[in-house]
């Protein structure tokens, strides 16, 4: 008995879909006419956002990331891919303090792979090499944007 117990108490994660919300692509070398000889620098900016949905015990969460290729000798734009990425989840057994880093690491931990799948093709559909995104540190990036937003609140109470 006491393990059933246990074990409903264990979190439980099931990806119910995902999905691409929005995408553009702009291939900036191929209008402009530039040379394909051209040794590219990418720049990956990354926004995470979670949101719960109307279903009980469903959640949202999506990946954002804005992609930008230049020439590291000229500094002209290649490319610029955005894409707005989200899966859906069914979520049981998270305690509530523990919901928003759930939402904001393990959830994107679970569809990155197929992110970075999409990136690869699209980048390489457009007339690039595929772009094999590294693997994203969600835990770091959740505790940077959770010092950023300490360090803006401190001004705010000190004034206070």
């Amino acid at each position: 008995m006491a393990e059933a117990e246990a074990q409903q108490q264990e979190p439980q994660m099931r990806v119910l879909g995902q999905f691409i919300r929005d995408m553009s692509f702009e291939n900036i070398m191929a209008q402009k006419g530039a040379p394909a000889d051209v040794t590219p620098d990418v720049q990956v900016q990354v926004n995470l956002d979670a949101k719960k949905r109307s279903v009980e015990h469903q959640y949202e969460t999506s990946i954002k990331l804005n992609v930008t290729s230049k020439a590291k000798d000229s500094d002209s734009t290649l490319f610029v891919l955005e894409i707005d990425y989200a899966g859906i989840f069914h979520i049981d057994n998270v305690p509530e303090d523990q919901l928003h880093p759930f939402l904001l690491i393990e959830c994107p931990r679970m569809i990155f792979p197929f992110l970075r799948r999409v990136v690869s093709d699209v980048t390489r559909d457009g007339g690039f090499p595929p772009l094999n995104l590294e693997n994203i540190d969600f835990l770091s990036l959740y505790r940077n944007e959770l010092a950023r937003r300490q360090a803006e609140e401190a001004p705010k109470k000190a004034d206070a």
